[in-house]
């Protein structure tokens, strides 16, 4: 490896930062060989973006693209772009990687931003800026969500994001703090940390067998702030943990995860819920989330922090303010027990039970070769936009609500029953 590293990446485990290069590619992505592999990473994560392409490499790949990302780049655009530059985006480029994806190329992307680095820009822009590059990036975001192929997500600490989690450290400690709470939740600080996921992903599948085999028509959440109902697709499966995408590559697309779940039905969401955790979302914090909902669709929605943002969120188009996803973590999780607010959706979703506004997950089906049409018919939602936030906490019942109303417990204070 090149010696030439920054401060801020000295401060970082070596050891585990290549293990967790290792499990991106050999359980995160399971590359194949002659495999090839498109990467997107912000510049921060170079020294660890150069890991994965040598493990990327070393399982056989046919040809690695990274493409990077800046933050002074991103910045420069809100500072100085003339305003028609928000309507635009890279098409192109996204048809780039649809086209690469449907030649039976790998995703890999490296979370590393920093979370409030639009905080202080036009929210209005901002907006537009994500809508447009939403409509843009559809046909490859397809291939994604409709789990055409292997795809991972995996996180490297950058020093602004690090701040945020760790105020009041210096920058090298908040970083080394950081990544080593990336690596626990990753798992990677056994020795072995391929063998130590493939026991998780069996815990995993063990909940969903449960959840499929009962097959409830729905389910009813209760707590503080929460009487909710949300109705459960027609012919729904869970998920959770290692899958297989339909090129026939198992995968874990989110590292780390400790989260099963399925495709609610759009149309048979009722009663009101809040959140419980902030939801950190293009660079402005949304807390205290408050909505209502009637015929799957919200009807109120308020926030104590970040409402203007939420609410922009919302009119994104109609499939906005129905439920694309819903999603069962136990309180006991570690990311949970961590204490921690990553301010990064990868760790807060996998904290608490979360749902998901926006566009459902095709694959959520027992069967996973429908339509657009078919899945729509089923109850499955379509939206430019998928936003998980949380919902689940250690006051959250949850029951499983049968088709003739008979129920069973699924979750007590926070944890499976």
């Amino acid at each position: 490896m090149t010696s030439h590293i920054s401060a801020i990446d000295a401060a970082i485990d070596p050891v585990k930062l290549d293990r967790l290069a290792e499990v991106a590619i050999k359980i995160g992505l399971q590359l194949q060989p002659g495999q090839d592999l498109v990467m997107t990473a912000p510049t921060s994560a170079l020294g660890f973006v150069r890991r994965i392409v040598e493990h990327a490499y070393k399982a056989g790949a046919g040809i690695v693209t990274p493409i990077f990302s800046d933050d002074e780049l991103t910045l420069a655009r809100y500072r100085h772009a003339p305003d028609a530059s928000f309507d635009k985006a890279d098409g192109w480029l996204y048809d780039g990687m649809a086209k690469a994806f449907a030649g039976g190329a790998a995703r890999l992307a490296v979370r590393g931003d920093n979370p409030m680095l639009l905080a202080s820009q036009n929210p209005a822009k901002v907006s537009r800026a994500n809508k447009a590059t939403s409509m843009a990036y559809r046909p490859a975001l397809e291939k994604i969500t409709g789990f055409d192929i292997n795809w991972n997500i995996v996180a490297y600490p950058n020093t602004a994001w690090a701040k945020l989690v760790f105020p009041n450290d210096q920058e090298d400690v908040a970083v080394a703090k950081l990544a080593d709470a990336i690596f626990s939740a990753s798992r990677v600080n056994s020795d072995d940390p391929v063998s130590a996921w493939k026991d998780h992903n069996a815990a995993l599948a063990r909940r969903t067998a449960w959840l499929n085999g009962k097959a409830f028509h729905a389910l009813h959440y209760t707590g503080p702030g929460t009487d909710l109902t949300i109705g459960l697709a027609d012919g729904h499966k869970w998920n959770g943990g290692a899958e297989t995408a339909k090129n026939g590559i198992t995968c874990n697309p989110n590292i780390p995860t400790e989260e099963v779940f399925t495709t609610p039905h759009a149309r048979r969401v009722e009663g009101h819920v809040s959140s419980t955790k902030p939801l950190s979302y293009q660079g402005t914090l949304i807390d205290n989330i408050s909505v209502r909902f009637e015929e799957g669709r919200i009807v109120e929605a308020n926030a104590s922090k970040g409402s203007d943002v939420l609410g922009k969120v919302l009119d994104t188009d109609e499939g906005a303010r129905r439920l694309g996803e819903v999603a069962l973590v136990p309180h006991s999780s570690p990311i949970s027990q961590s204490g921690l607010l990553f301010y990064n959706t990868l760790f807060d979703e996998n904290a608490a039970s979360h749902i998901a506004l926006g566009q459902c997950y095709s694959t959520c089906f027992n069967d996973s070769n429908l339509s657009p049409q078919e899945v729509a018919a089923r109850g499955g939602n379509s939206s430019l936009i998928h936003i998980d936030w949380m919902i689940g906490s250690g006051k959250i019942d949850i029951d499983g609500v049968n088709k003739d109303g008979s129920t069973e417990p699924v979750m007590r204070a926070g944890e499976w029953a």
